[in-house]
């Protein structure tokens, strides 16, 4: 014959002593506080909250030998139409670089993130941001076409190859400005 005992259980906790089978706690049950004089043993079982950092990482264009980070913006498209990748290579090139020198973020695809966070990630020595919606929140837009310091970087603000395209002067301010980045 089966006997059941009524017991009443304080801490959701104590239920996996009793019950062999996996539990499930709520939310709520996880902050559940011993109540005072119970076993130490019940309230080391409450579980710590963990705080994750999640580790960003970044698919970008070029190998980034030389800690050039080139900041984009093309909805839609992976890195950079290749309208305008053709340019600013041909550009790099006539500078001494190389594709692999550098590396071109599409900022479309990290709308969320934050100037920080990509310096941070790339620590660049040198940044090109070509367009006003490249330019990565938390960082006020830097002077058209006047390359300057930012956080240990020499920054330089610029046209979009959109910009550019149809306009002499612009490709001649950006050629100059280029020059000394």
């Amino acid at each position: 014959m089966l006997k059941f005992v009524k017991v009443r259980i304080e801490n959701p906790v104590a239920f996996s002593f009793i019950l062999q089978d996996d539990l499930y706690l709520l939310k709520d049950d996880k902050t559940a506080i011993p109540a005072p004089g119970k076993s130490a043993a019940v309230a080391e079982l409450l579980p710590e909250p963990v705080l994750e950092t999640v580790a960003l990482n970044f698919k970008y264009l070029g190998a980034y030998k030389k800690q050039c980070l080139i900041l984009v913006y093309y909805p839609g498209i992976e890195f950079m139409a290749d309208i305008h990748l053709t340019p600013l290579e041909n550009t790099l090139k006539r500078l001494g670089f190389s594709a692999d020198d550098v590396a071109i973020l599409n900022r479309s695809n990290y709308a969320d993130t934050g100037f920080e966070q990509l310096v941070d990630f790339f620590n660049p020595q040198k940044l090109l941001i070509l367009g006003q919606n490249a330019v990565p929140a938390g960082l006020e837009a830097p002077k058209l076409n006047q390359a300057e310091q930012v956080n240990k970087c020499h920054t330089l603000f610029t046209f979009s190859f959109d910009e550019m395209m149809d306009n002499n002067e612009y490709k001649k301010a950006f050629w100059e400005q280029m020059k000394i980045w």
